[in-house]
């Protein structure tokens, strides 16, 4: 049973010590990943990007019109993060020889790895589905296009019935989304580790039992 986070491959953050000229607008996209990470989305802007790289706001202003500007490209990074912790646990999960067995457990290995980033990187989840400068449904491709292999592979497998897969993915998401907040900005926030991590136990094994009528296999 699952009991904490572990989210594998995340990259180090960009610090003032490895800013090099000329790549300044990534060094702010860094920045603000960081003020993000310390004060959510409302802390993001060009000026204190600035001020956390060490450069000039008018230098800075030359990158990113302004905090808007700015926001976008940290959503893009945090959705990039969330990305990269979906596919590095999905890369853990052995081949158990059964195809419905595997499609199962990389499910659930995606639903874990889903809310242990937005336990590990709070401020960057709450920029990645802020309202202010909201992506574009289709600008999710690579995340969701995981699960939505994963539920593929079930149909093939047997274990998910083609008349329930349509938008299956969008139910599995909102489930892991919805015990995420309620874990950061909710009643689920102060609640003891091991209350939380049951929670997130339940969650997966009714979301699993849902759509295959089989519970979770850790």
């Amino acid at each position: 049973m699952w009991v904490g986070v572990n989210i594998i491959g995340m990259p180090e953050p960009t610090t003032r010590s490895t800013y090099h000229h000329g790549d300044l607008r990534n060094a702010l996209l860094d920045a603000g990943a960081r003020l993000a990470e310390r004060g959510g989305p409302d802390a993001v802007g060009v000026r204190a990007a600035a001020r956390e790289v060490g450069v000039s706001p008018t230098a800075a202003y030359r990158h990113f019109e302004n905090a808007d500007d700015l926001l976008l490209g940290v959503k893009e990074r945090a959705f990039q993060a969330l990305t990269d912790a979906m596919r590095a646990r999905l890369a853990t999960v052995p081949d158990t020889g059964d195809a419905g067995e595997t499609a199962t457990r990389r499910l659930e290995a995606l639903g874990r790895a889903y809310v242990g980033i937005a336990l590990a990187e709070p401020g960057l989840f709450r920029v990645a589905f802020c309202e202010k400068g909201a992506l574009p449904f289709d600008d999710l491709p690579n995340a969701l296009a995981m699960v939505a292999q994963v539920m593929d592979d079930l149909v093939a497998a047997g274990r998910l019935p083609a008349e329930r897969r349509p938008l299956a993915e969008i139910a599995a998401w909102a489930a892991v989304h919805g015990v995420a907040r309620l874990a950061l900005d909710g009643p689920l926030a102060n609640v003891a580790p091991e209350l939380f991590a049951a929670s997130v136990d339940r969650v997966i094994d009714m979301t699993l039992r849902g759509l295959t009528g089989e519970g979770t296999t850790a």
